[in-house]
């Protein structure tokens, strides 16, 4: 396989044969991609891995691909950082996980998977100081629990809390709940197993994370708008069947963490939740918790998410299995997106340097129906009340006439703010105060994208680009 450290991924894209190949979200030109994986920010550079099948589009034998930056805007893409090794707890697979510091030492806690179909474990890897060279001595920190409730467990997630640290795995369990499973993690070479920690059976999470796996699981301290910070649980809401259709999407949760009076292990009460994307083409998403700013609240917290090819949702045109094949790539990761919470509800932004990619102006102030280019960022405002309300309905559509499909609809209402980002196949839209939406559709050749405001509201339209 061609070693493509160091090139730049997105330049690249930009030359791209596929016109429905998304130019500024990196990712490599060929293969099957999905997971975000070990997100991390070391030495001045975020690293982004993800699940990774060079060799078809095809979601078969993963690896871990690998992506960096030191601006989330200029990526280098590196090569394959883990892949199956024969005879090892990963042959058949080395899925998601997450990368931590063990004394300066980069390692990586992953799913390992040794026979298609059978259960996996938690395997350990460790990084050189620039996470490019890894070496995999098949080393099992965590094997099946020995919980006959346990039918099903994946995704270690590593956390701290009170200066001790532990790690949680997704799991799905015989009575049909989804649940997570905790482990103390004094050494990251033997994990201990503590047991299950929640399911599906309380009521918060019965409500807003119904499932019968929880997938992907993610535990961090996010920002509030009033200042401190709370903690936010996301899982991926798996159920059988899904073969990447995943209907139900994914959803979070708000609580708090505190401490056991008996056993010091800490425990999770969720108060509220919601979901994390609103649309059908958003899945497994991982977070980074960025350093603490002063020692007491968190700076940041950043997620990239999965958004999949697929055979259309919602009346937007998909793409069959076949078309993927012949266009030998499949899968994309979104924007880096900010969290925060306001009044217990999650919150998500474009991270700022996404900003970079605006090009030259092409509209402002746009009112009406405004054409929307195949790589654009568009700014639509709702009018103010004294202005004309500026409520009414936002839509994105695509081609005319009879083809015509829309692809996002959304409401508006006065002095509201949405970020729609169009990069080929991938459409994101940012809704001020709320989550974002993710959604694919691919435009037949001729076809344009056309946006259509309610009285009163306005847009600004800029091209994509790539930074100098």
């Amino acid at each position: 396989m061609t070693d493509l450290a160091l090139s730049s991924s997105l330049a690249m894209a930009a030359t791209h044969p596929d016109p429905a190949f998304p130019r500024f979200h990196p990712r490599p030109a060929q293969g099957w991609i999905n997971d975000p994986n070990g997100i991390s920010y070391i030495n001045g550079r975020y690293h982004v891995f993800f699940q990774y099948n060079p060799d078809s589009a095809r979601h078969s034998q993963i690896q871990w691909g690998h992506l960096s930056s030191a601006d989330l805007v200029r990526w280098e893409e590196h090569p394959v950082a883990l892949s199956p090794q024969a005879g090892g707890p990963d042959s058949a697979g080395c899925w998601t996980g997450v990368v931590t510091s063990d004394d300066g030492v980069p390692t990586a806690a992953y799913s390992g998977i040794k026979d298609h179909g059978g259960h996996s474990q938690v395997v350990i890897a460790r990084g050189s100081a620039d996470l490019v060279t890894w070496e995999q001595d098949g080393h099992v920190a965590a094997s099946m629990p020995e919980d006959p409730l346990v039918t099903a467990v994946r995704d270690p997630f590593i956390f701290r809390f009170n200066g001790a640290r532990y790690a949680m795995q997704g799991a799905g369990l015989s009575d049909g709940r989804a649940a997570l499973l905790l482990y103390t993690v004094d050494s990251l070479d033997d994990w201990k197993y503590q047991g299950i920690w929640l399911t599906t059976a309380d009521p918060v999470a019965a409500v807003h994370t119904p499932a019968e796996i929880w997938e992907c699981p993610q535990l961090v301290e996010v920002p509030l708008s009033s200042g401190g910070s709370t903690w936010v649980m996301m899982f991926s809401l798996w159920l059988s069947g899904d073969d990447h259709e995943h209907a139900n999407g994914v959803g979070y949760l708000t609580g708090s963490l505190s401490a056991d009076p008996v056993t010091g292990l800490p425990v999770f009460a969720p108060v509220s939740g919601g979901k994390a994307d609103l649309g059908r083409d958003f899945y497994a998403p991982q977070i980074v918790q960025l350093a603490y700013s002063d020692g007491s609240a968190p700076a940041a917290a950043l997620l990239w998410g999965w958004a999949n090819e697929g055979p259309g949702r919602d009346g937007r045109r998909g793409r069959t299995q076949e078309e993927i094949d012949d266009a030998g790539w499949s899968g994309v990761l979104t924007h880096p997106r900010v969290l925060s919470v306001i009044d217990g509800a999650l919150v998500v932004a474009p991270a700022p340097g996404i900003e970079a990619y605006r090009g030259a102006a092409v509209a402002s102030g746009a009112a009406g129906s405004v054409a929307v280019s195949a790589f654009a960022e568009v700014l639509v405002r709702g009018g103010s009340s004294g202005s004309g309300s500026g409520s009414g309905s936002v839509e994105l559509v695509l081609g005319s006439g009879a083809d015509a499909q829309v692809v996002y609809s959304a409401s508006l209402a006065a002095g509201e703010e949405l970020r729609i980002f169009v990069d080929a196949s991938l459409v994101e839209a940012y809704r001020s105060g709320s989550v974002a939406t993710t959604l694919r559709a691919y435009p037949a050749p001729g076809e344009d994208w056309q946006l259509t405001l309610p009285d009163g509201a306005t847009a600004d339209v800029w091209k994509l680009s790539l930074p100098a």
